[in-house]
């Protein structure tokens, strides 16, 4: 049995920056034991399957795995995905249209293809499900996961908070770019502090409107395989939505250019954007840009 894949890097404006995301097209006939060995042996922050839908009316089922874990939601493999598919014009024998929908375990997520002169360029995705904010986290639990001193943590804004809009997460200000630069996760603190069941990882920010960027970003998930992730889409969809939130507008388009991945040498570049309207978050997306990088099979 040969399976096709392709990988790609996401939210990425060159080859070899951005997120790496390995992605077979056709998924079909795998068990999950066999998807999750072959998302272990390539060892990026998520691989993803490609299936035919349960729905007709949809693209494709989308199945995302890190190297220790199923996903029911995430950020860069979709739009990686759309971007993959897309650029191949058919899934399971049937055309891609824009936009595409997914189905994945937290619900349905849009896709609608970003072109540059007329080919695919990348993909922005709406969020499958709404803002939800979840429990409040000490900020010196989130220093030493980061391994950071609680003085470094900004609660001004907002306290340290579990959010998810289909993947929970935690979320931390920092108040410098010095912090940002010298965090590191302790995957110890993380067991004792953020357990899986709690959250996926922790996405610590600073805000920062030098370089054309409004957030500089850095997300640790050490108990899914992923010390450091360049680029985390659903991390980053959540956190405008909670920023968005906090803004004392009821009516607000809040946008933000959001740079990720810089201290690991992989840049990344994320569109984030929130709609608020009577108070409420209605809408959230994120977006960017992808690059071809490899093409092969897999033998089983």
């Amino acid at each position: 049995m040969q399976l096709d894949f392709v990988t790609v890097d996401v939210f990425a404006e060159r080859r070899f920056g951005g997120n790496p995301l390995a992605v077979l097209p056709d998924g079909r006939g795998l068990t999950t034991a066999q998807m999750q060995a072959i998302a272990a042996k390539f060892n990026l922050a998520e691989t993803t399957f490609v299936l035919p839908p349960l729905d007709a009316a949809h693209t494709a089922q989308v199945r995302i795995f890190t190297p220790r874990a199923e996903l029911p939601f995430a950020g860069h493999p979709n739009v990686g995905t759309a971007f993959v598919l897309a650029s191949r014009g058919a899934c399971h024998g049937r055309v891609i249209g824009d936009p595409l929908i997914f189905e994945e375990k937290a619900g349905l997520v849009r896709l609608d293809l970003l072109r540059d002169a007329g080919a695919v360029a990348g993909a922005r995705l709406t969020a499958p499900q709404p803002l939800t904010r979840g429990d409040d986290i000490a900020p010196d639990k989130v220093a030493a996961a980061c391994s950071l001193d609680a003085a470094d943590v900004e609660t001004a804004q907002h306290t340290p908070c579990i959010a998810s809009c289909g993947l929970p997460l935690a979320f931390a200000e920092l108040k410098t770019r010095a912090a940002l630069a010298k965090a590191r996760p302790r995957t110890d603190a993380f067991i004792a502090h953020l357990p899986v069941e709690r959250a996926t990882g922790i996405l610590i920010y600073v805000r920062d409107d030098s370089g054309g960027f409004n957030v500089q970003a850095r997300m640790f998930a050490p108990l899914y395989g992923v010390p450091e992730d360049p680029a985390t889409g659903s991390a980053n969809v959540t956190l405008v939505g909670l920023l968005a939130s906090l803004r004392p507008e009821r009516d607000l388009s809040l946008k933000l250019r959001i740079a990720q991945g810089v201290d690991m040498g992989r840049p990344s570049v994320l569109e984030a954007a929130a709609e608020k309207k009577g108070g409420k978050i209605e809408r959230l997306s994120i977006g960017g840009r992808c690059v071809n990088v490899m093409r092969g099979n897999i033998e089983l």
